[in-house]
């Protein structure tokens, strides 16, 4: 495998060609006519908010690794409030994206950092100043491998990347996924323990904790076909389909695994402490918000509950 980052590539542009602090009166050249070329981010910012702290860093460090395809400018509101009341900020941290001096996308409040990098990439997608880091096509690369099945091809690319870029939350997601995809569950758990609290909360990794676990209980639930003949036999009882449901879904069936739950829940909404409830909804969270399945399975489910 050739290496991600490549020796002979260009250096990175400094941060402080990317990145500057701008005022009221400084607003139209830093930010209107600079975005008539590259998309332009704007933060707004006070030194008082905490959330403000938070996203600061990790949008400048997204900013700084898009290599000059975005830049970044900071807005104290404190010291710009008129500026702060004609864009009607009414919170911060706020963050408007301009592109050819108009502003095209914005979001409010901390953000992780999969969600930053989501923006910033729709972002430069937008005004087509992209320019992909050995990094990015190698994430690429690994998400094609996962969409063919090749979990161990794209664990070994991820496994490179976080070699890299120890910091990248997509990677280390990846990896602990292609890691529970080929049954080493103890390699899932290992990286997850290493993570801070914020990369636990992010949204790259809430589904592969929910697929680890659902891993680990699925490996105890038995054999798939001794469970179906249990159910057969007596559709009632409910831990017999719990572990079917486990079962089927550790067997790629995820749409008989959401049936089984949702008709556990059916017969007996409150059984074992709303297990059945609670396990369909790991479940919808492994598989992904998105899904057609989860979709489907929600509305089933809603049906249920709001009879």
């Amino acid at each position: 495998m050739e290496p991600i980052l490549d020796p002979n590539a260009p250096p990175a542009a400094p941060a402080g060609d990317l990145i500057k602090e701008s005022s009221e009166a400084a607003f139209a050249q830093d930010v209107i006519e600079v975005s008539q070329e590259v998309p332009v981010i704007v933060d707004f910012w006070a030194p008082w908010c905490e959330p403000c702290k938070q996203l600061g860093p990790l949008l400048e460090k997204v900013v700084t690794e898009a290599n000059g395809a975005v830049k970044m400018v900071k807005i104290d509101i404190d010291q710009n409030q008129n500026l702060a009341q004609q864009l009607r900020i009414q919170s911060i941290p706020a963050v408007y994206a301009f592109y050819q001096g108009k502003p095209v996308d914005a979001f409010q409040g901390a953000q992780p950092e999969s969600q930053i990098r989501e923006f910033v990439t729709k972002l430069t997608q937008t005004a087509g100043t992209e320019e992909k880091s050995p990094v990015d096509e190698a994430l690429e690369q690994a998400e094609a491998l996962i969409e063919s099945g090749q979990f161990e091809q794209a664990g070994a690319v991820y496994s490179q990347v976080v070699q890299h870029a120890p910091d990248n939350i997509t990677a280390k997601a990846g990896l602990a996924r292609c890691c529970i995809e080929t049954g080493n569950t103890a390699g899932a758990q290992e990286l997850i323990d290493t993570l801070s609290d914020d990369e636990r909360m992010d949204t790259a990794f809430t589904s592969v904790i929910s697929s680890l676990d659902l891993a680990e209980k699925a490996a105890e639930a038995g054999d798939l076909g001794p469970l179906q003949v249990a159910v057969e036999a007596n559709p009632k009882d409910h831990e017999a389909r719990y572990n079917l449901a486990l079962a089927l879904y550790a067997g790629g069936q995820a749409e008989a695994a959401i049936d089984a739950l949702i008709e556990i829940i059916r017969q007996n909404r409150g059984w074992n402490d709303d297990a059945a409830r609670l396990e369909l909804l790991k479940l919808f969270e492994a598989i992904g918000p998105t899904d057609p399945l989860t979709m489907d399975g929600r509305k089933k489910l809603s049906s249920i509950l709001f009879s």
